[in-house]
C-alpha cells in the first residue's frame, strides 16, 4: 500500500492488477510428491533421468526468454497469462495420458522408440521455455514506471510477493495430496515386511485435478481484472 501511494492512479491500477494476476498464476498447486513417486516407481524414472529433465528445463527456460521476447513486448501480462495457462494445461495432458497407458500405445506403435521417457523429454522441452515468461513484463514495467528512488524496493517487494505465491502453491499441493491419497511402498529393513503398500490408483485424479485448477484459477483472475476494467502491464 505504501509503495502504491507513490504512483499515479493509472500506474497504481496497473501495479495492483498485474500483481493480482501474477500471484494467482504463481499460486496454482501442482500434483506434488504423489506424482513423483508414480514416475519413479511406475514409469521407472530414476534419479539420473529426473536430473536430466531438471537440467533441460533450466537451460530451455533461458532460451525461452530470448525466443519470446518480441511476444512479451507486444502483449499485456493478462494476455501472456492466458497463453501460458492454456499451454501449461495442454502440456500436462501427456502425463495424464501416461497414467492411462498412453506410453504403452506409443511404444508399441513406434517399435519402442516413443516410450515414457521420450514423452517426458519432449514434454519438458516444450514446457520449459514458458517457465519464467510471466515475470518478465512485470519486471520491465517496474524498470520503466516505478519511481526512480524506489525501483530497487519495487523489485525486492515483487520478488517477495512471488515467493509468497509459491508458498501458497506448495500449500495447495499439500492439500491436493491429502484429498487424493497416494502411498509409496515402505518396507521394514530388518524383517523385510511391507509396512505400507504402494497405491497409485488416485494419481490420475490427482493429475486431472491439478490440471483443472491450473486452468481455471488464472483464467478467473484475468476475468476479474477484465470485469473491473483494470489494465495490466
Amino acid at each position: 500500500w505504501r509503495l502504491a501511494r507513490e504512483l499515479e492512479p493509472a500506474a497504481r491500477e496497473v501495479l495492483v492488477a498485474t500483481a493480482l494476476v501474477l500471484f494467482v498464476y504463481r499460486a496454482v498447486p501442482g500434483p506434488g510428491a504423489g506424482a513423483i513417486w508414480w514416475e519413479i516407481d511406475v514409469l521407472r524414472f530414476d534419479a539420473a533421468f529426473i536430473s536430466k529433465l531438471s537440467l533441460i528445463a533450466s537451460a530451455l527456460t533461458l532460451a525461452g526468454m530470448f525466443i519470446f521476447r518480441r511476444y512479451m513486448a507486444e502483449k499485456s501480462i493478462a494476455q501472456i497469462i492466458v497463453m501460458l495457462t492454456f499451454a501449461g494445461t495442454a502440456l500436462g495432458l501427456p502425463y495424464v495420458g501416461m497414467f492411462y497407458g498412453l506410453h504403452h500405445w506409443t511404444e508399441a506403435l513406434t517399435g519402442g522408440m516413443v516410450d515414457a521417457r521420450f514423452i517426458a523429454l519432449i514434454d519438458t522441452a516444450l514446457e520449459s521455455p514458458l517457465g519464467q515468461i510471466a515475470m518478465i513484463p512485470m519486471l520491465a514495467w517496474i524498470a520503466n514506471s516505478a519511481p526512480p528512488q524506489l525501483k530497487a524496493t519495487y523489485f525486492a517487494v515483487m520478488a517477495s510477493f512471488t515467493n509468497l505465491a509459491l508458498s501458497a502453491a506448495q500449500l495447495g499441493t499439500e492439500y491436493l495430496n491429502k484429498v487424493f491419497i497416494v502411498t509409496r511402498q515402505v518396507t521394514d529393513h530388518a524383517t523385510g515386511a511391507i509396512l505400507v503398500r504402494a497405491d497409485y490408483h488416485e494419481v490420475g485424479d490427482l493429475l486431472i485435478s491439478a490440471a483443472l485448477i491450473g486452468l481455471l484459477l488464472p483464467l478467473a483472475a484475468v476475468g476479474i481484472v477484465k470485469l473491473f476494467k483494470l489494465r495490466t502491464a
